[in-house]
């Protein structure tokens, strides 16, 4: 089951725009890491800036409240059919303190938190900083939405995250975007991880966070993965169930095979083509199978005539 993003803010579906930023700014100051010191804290206040990162934008909401997380990160059709393009899928960018500063803008919510000589305490995304040793901040995970046919051919997704720099003076810093470029490879599972060393925040006293991809498959018009194979299910007539057919399937690189059925296809049937599955990812010279199951599809009626043909045939 999906994120309810309207839950992480603990609002409901009928939330308005004010409701939803009246909600952040109350969760995002009551659990930012300068102020809530429990090791849990971080975790929620990344969740909540995802949380109205989405639902503060007019056309993230609507995909997201109609497909729910699985089309927002997915990406949906952008018609409805068999061989449609799709939507680039929402991909957090990771970065929660830039949501908290583009929220706050130049007002500093912590303005009150001033050492007794008057010096500004550091917020920096991650809480107070004392010298010392460097402590590396926990990595950020991100689903990565790819489709059966990127999975089949391998491509290469280019994705911009924002993160916060430390300037040349070693003390402020600057929240830059940089754009990060996955090489896709034939036959990768989901469940895959990208893992990019060190390009979370930086700060004065912490080793940059891994930022860590995680593969999820899209769900696909005509096919479902299973490990190396593909599952197919094709829909017949009972008339052909029983005498044979042949059935057209239109593979990922757009061949068209002409599978001929020649036994009678009863509800546990099922015959395996092989070699027409998902490349391997150690060899993709190689692949998986093929299966083809089957939706058997009766009449809706028969007249008299034809229940008699169909008495003498299979009862006799």
């Amino acid at each position: 089951m999906g994120q309810d993003y309207y839950a992480m803010l603990e609002l409901t579906r009928s939330a308005k725009d004010a409701d939803i930023k009246k909600a952040y700014r109350k969760l995002a100051l009551k659990y930012h890491p300068y102020k809530n010191k429990e090791p849990w804290a971080r975790d929620k206040f990344k969740q909540i800036a995802e949380a109205y990162d989405v639902l503060s934008d007019p056309v993230k909401k609507g995909v997201y409240d109609k497909f729910a997380e699985e089309g927002l990160k997915g990406g949906i059709p952008l018609e409805f059919g068999a061989d449609t393009p799709w939507t680039d899928g929402y991909v957090f960018h990771g970065n929660p303190d830039k949501v908290f500063h583009d929220f706050f803008g130049g007002d500093n919510p912590f303005a009150e938190f001033y050492t007794p000589e008057g010096a500004e305490v550091n917020v920096a995304f991650g809480g107070l900083r004392g010298k010392g040793v460097k402590k590396k901040d926990p990595p950020i995970e991100r689903d990565l939405y790819l489709s059966l046919e990127d999975l089949f051919y391998g491509c290469t997704k280019k994705i911009k995250i924002s993160r916060r720099v430390m300037n040349e003076d070693g003390h402020a810093s600057t929240i830059k975007d940089k754009i990060l470029t996955i090489d896709v490879q034939p036959g990768w599972k989901q469940g895959t991880k990208i893992t990019f060393q060190e390009e979370g925040d930086q700060g004065p006293n912490i080793v940059p966070a891994d930022i860590i991809f995680i593969v999820k498959e899209k769900l696909h018009p005509r096919f479902r993965r299973e490990d190396d194979n593909l599952i197919y299910v094709a829909s017949i007539p009972l008339g052909k169930a029983l005498i044979g057919c042949t059935v057209d399937v239109r593979t990922l690189d757009e061949r068209l095979l002409n599978i001929p059925i020649n036994d009678i296809v009863h509800p546990k049937y099922f015959k395996i083509v092989p070699g027409e599955g998902m490349p391997l990812s150690k060899d993709p010279t190689h692949k998986g199978d093929l299966f083809m199951y089957f939706d058997i599809v009766f009449p809706a009626r028969l007249t008299p005539v034809k229940k008699e043909l169909l008495r003498e045939a299979l009862l006799t």
